[in-house]
């Protein structure tokens, strides 16, 4: 399905995540992405079932993944220089975190991050 084949690739081209499996091959409705430990995975249930971010069903729920990076300072440099737009920029949270946001094309926001002093 298109939406899948449109995740998968932000996913790889602009983030650098592998593409692991996607069924069935001719038109895909399943799909896991990874990179290093950290996978993702995508279902496409049907065409009127359309995707809901977290932070679009309450303003409290600000991320729909967190992905743990050890550096995220140098994770943020790599996306930059793919020209990955940036839904926060790198930085310390009041929360004890480090990190930034980005938001994936289907309006899901992740975190790449890691405990301060961690």
């Amino acid at each position: 399905m298109e939406s899948i084949q449109r995740s998968t690739a932000f996913y790889v081209e602009r983030l650098g995540f592998d593409l692991r499996l996607a069924l069935p091959e001719e038109d895909p409705f399943f799909a896991i992405v990874g990179r290093d430990a950290a996978q993702l995975l995508f279902k496409s249930v049907a065409p009127d079932v359309m995707a809901q971010p977290n932070p679009t069903r309450h303003h409290d729920a600000l991320w729909d993944a967190f992905v743990y990076t050890a550096n995220p300072d140098a994770l943020f440099a790599e996306f930059t220089e793919r020209a990955v737009p940036f839904h926060e920029a790198l930085g310390d949270r009041d929360d004890g975190l480090r990190g930034f946001e980005l938001q994936d094309p289907d309006g899901y926001v992740l975190y790449f991050g890691r405990p301060q002093g961690s």
